[in-house]
């Protein structure tokens, strides 16, 4: 299955168009995306009328999981983009957060709030059952889906807070995530995604999520053990490299930019870069 947010309500997405889940369930399932989260068992369970299926536009896709209670961010967890950032290997998930209120649609613009945005993308899990000290072997079990997303980085803000990232990754639209949360069974090998992202038609950065230090499943073992993951949280799973600050020289986002992100399977999403007011 693939869930999508259109315009605040949650839908199925199909090739014949959009069908609005609770409407499909008899109003049994909710039309809230984030209440639909906290009843995935009960989406896995449901029988749904697709017959009402209808054109949509991409513009009005929303983010399938807009306010989760947390969301978990990886840092450093792709071997190469380890060793081009110089920094060493971590022994457990170099982990900050994003505030939920960075979180925003897959089409979405991004504003520059300053001349150092870099760009990040990410394959993003999305929680479906609360998990707490869970093991490894298990840990897909508690897995909605898998999404796209993009974590932009205000670089200056990031490293002047004395590698606190949360706040320079977590300005007004630097979590643009979708373009939907598809489920495991649409998903063939989900430990060996290829994953990208191109800027201007340029590609930029191009990996396979097996590069990962730490996988989805040990993340999510490793995350379990300390807090508690709940329905709807959000695991953005680190960057392959490739991003703006290790060019050479250096290239940050400008007005005007336009960024696809992909992951093999999930689709698309883009966001064009506008200065900021």
């Amino acid at each position: 299955m693939r869930i999508g947010n259109l315009q605040g309500r949650a839908v199925l997405i199909t090739d014949a168009g959009a069908v609005d889940i609770a409407t499909a369930s008899s109003n049994t399932l909710p039309s809230s995306p984030d209440e639909l989260l906290r009843e995935w068992p009960s989406l896995l369970n449901a029988s749904l009328d697709l017959s009402q299926a209808t054109p949509f536009n991409e513009s009005d896709l929303l983010a399938p999981s807009p306010a989760p209670r947390q969301v978990f961010a990886i840092g450093l967890n792709f071997q190469k983009h380890a060793e081009e950032s110089g920094m060493g290997i971590p022994s457990i998930p170099a982990t900050f957060t994003k505030f939920p209120s960075s979180l925003t649609g897959p089409f979405a613009p991004v504003p520059i709030s300053s001349e150092t945005v870099d760009w990040e993308v990410e394959l993003v899990v999305v929680i479906g059952k609360t998990a707490s000290k869970v093991a490894e072997v298990t840990a897909w079990d508690y897995v909605a889906g898998l999404m796209v997303g993009q974590d932009y980085s205000d670089r200056h803000v990031q490293f002047a807070a004395g590698s606190q990232f949360s706040l320079g990754k977590s300005y007004y639209g630097f979590g643009p995530t979708g373009p939907w949360i598809t489920t495991l069974d649409e998903i063939e090998n989900p430990d060996n995604l290829r994953l990208g992202c191109s800027l201007n038609g340029v590609v930029v950065q191009d990996d396979y999520t097996s590069d990962m230090i730490f996988p989805v499943a040990r993340l999510i073992a490793e995350l379990s053990q300390v807090t508690p993951l709940l329905p709807g949280d959000l695991i953005f799973t680190g960057t392959p490299s490739g991003c703006g600050i290790f060019q050479q020289p250096p290239r940050f986002l400008r007005d005007g930019d336009i960024l696809e992100s992909f992951v093999e399977g999930l689709g698309t999403i883009r966001n064009n870069a506008v200065k900021e007011a």
